[in-house]
């Protein structure tokens, strides 16, 4: 059975063929996709998530160890060496290969058109936030400048179109490493001219202006879409993973001045906000969400695009738009990490663990459940967890444990422990009794035979001392920003 990740690769070999993007909503859009295997591969006991991981193993590993990291959770040694022990000869990363013996990788294991450059990416920045790897980073850094095209982009695999989603990848790895994208070139084409390939400029019409699509359709035109715009923008931000960017602006992003211009790529100086701008309009349009469109199907909340653009917003200094957006997938998206079909999906598990993170909000408690413990139980066990919060797991909500304990499962209610709403309750009730008793208090000492003139008890409920905030508490929000679901 296909991952959710690779199940959306499936149908991206089908889109393609019509010009249409297709994807997963745990991953990103894949251009390159190798048939299905023959039957299921079980996941080895070093991989985070349980699905078969011939399409996304090394993805969802690397993704897995930079959400932890960025919590501060040490891997268990087994889960990164395995991810090293995936790399290629040549310094490249498939995206999964059973055999990893020496014999093997002289016999095609390692066959170059098969490697992956979003897998590559992915597990360059993740190892790059691990000691002792600087070998295999620089290798795979290497690489990915050797698979460059001759526009600028990359490929999801070698000697293919570039496209959006991976030439973002390729651009975000690079700037892990410092190196400044606007130096790696092909036939003087720099990967920030490759990125520009698949931005949507003036001569779209307003409402896509600043998207990225994925590719050129047949006709050479581009269509907006969500995951590529997502995925792209944090490159175009400048951006990495986990996103750890303090920079905030006092205003929302600026959408593309065509006053001027009708033609021509979108200038590297407004891309960021260019594609900021269409991703706050987006959400706004969605209920701070984004929407997987998928050709012959009803349109659905794009989970792992959402959370990409989240991360972007934040990047690109805008954390104030982001949080709609990072609240809707706390108040949602626990099932979309801990219920898929080979139980969670780690990939999704840490895409929100990173944005919680990024977005000043607690990956222990993030809509009232423990997503970094989520993460955690899907993969071998860490060599050591960071100290709670709070030094008292019961002091977490129904549905949270502290880091090292086993999570305990959200009720289905988007992820909003039921005893949270009990709680309100109990403060409202109680409110209601003490505004009521007071009343009755100025009564017995007021003229008119103890009758205030007061409004009464359900006007003065509609009116509480004061507005609850939307915003984390201070101790709430770490000075960071910051996520591929996959792929």
């Amino acid at each position: 059975m296909l991952t959710t990740a690779r199940a959306g690769a499936a149908l991206a070999t089908t889109a393609l063929a019509t010009a249409a993007l297709l994807a997963g909503t745990a991953a990103p859009a894949l251009a390159d996709t190798p048939s299905a295997s023959p039957s299921p591969v079980a996941a080895p006991a070093e991989v985070y998530g349980k699905g078969d991981p011939t399409y996304d193993g090394v993805w969802r590993q690397s993704l897995a160890l930079t959400a932890l990291a960025a919590t501060g959770v040490v891997p268990a040694d087994a889960a990164v060496n395995w991810l090293t022990g995936q790399q290629c000869a040549d310094g490249g990363w498939p995206s999964f290969r059973a055999d990893t013996s020496s014999a093997a990788a002289t016999t095609g294991a390692c066959d170059p058109k098969a490697e992956d450059t979003n897998a590559t990416a992915m597990a360059v920045q993740a190892l790059s936030k691990l000691d002792g790897h600087q070998n295999s980073v620089s290798r795979g850094v290497e690489w990915l400048k050797k698979v460059q095209n001759a526009d600028g982009s990359w490929a999801y695999n070698p000697g293919n179109p570039g496209d959006a989603n991976s030439t973002g990848l390729a651009v975000s790895a690079l700037l892990t490493v410092g190196t400044d994208p606007a130096t790696v070139a092909k036939d003087g084409k720099t990967a920030y001219d490759g990125l520009a390939l698949f931005q949507l400029g003036c001569a779209a019409p307003v409402g896509e202006r600043g998207a990225f699509g994925y590719q050129p359709l047949p006709d050479g035109s581009l269509a907006p879409n969500g995951l590529a715009s997502a995925q792209a923008a944090l490159a175009a931000a400048g951006g990495k993973l986990p996103v750890t960017n303090t920079n905030r602006a006092d205003a929302a992003p600026k959408p593309l001045d065509c006053s001027t211009t009708t033609s021509g790529p979108v200038p590297r100086a407004a891309s960021a906000e260019a594609v900021s701008a269409h991703l706050v309009a987006q959400l706004a349009a969605n209920g701070q969400h984004l929407m997987l469109n998928t050709p012959g199907a009803a349109p659905t909340p794009d989970y792992n695009a959402t959370a990409w653009a989240a991360l972007s917003l934040i990047q690109a200094g805008h954390p104030t738009e982001a949080a709609g957006a990072a609240d809707w997938l706390a108040g949602n998206g626990y099932a979309w990490a801990a219920k898929g079909a080979s139980g969670t999906d780690a990939s999704a598990a840490a895409i929100l663990v990173l944005t919680a993170q990024a977005s000043g909000r607690d990956p222990l408690n993030y809509g009232g459940s423990n997503i970094l413990q989520l993460l955690i139980d899907a993969g071998p066990a860490p060599k050591s967890v960071p100290p709670a919060a709070s030094a008292a797991a019961s002091e977490y909500p129904k549905g949270t444990k502290a880091p090292g304990s086993s999570i305990t499962e959200a009720d289905d209610n988007g992820g909003f422990s039921p005893f949270w709403l009990i709680g309100v309750g109990l403060l409202i009730g109680i409110g209601g009794g003490l505004l009521l008793s007071l009343q009755r208090k100025r009564g017995a000492h007021a003229p008119g035979g103890g009758k205030p003139a007061a409004e009464p008890a359900e006007k003065a409920m509609e009116k509480p001392a004061a507005e609850p905030s939307s915003e984390p508490a201070a101790k709430d929000r770490p000075d960071t920003d910051e996520g591929d679901g996959q792929k």
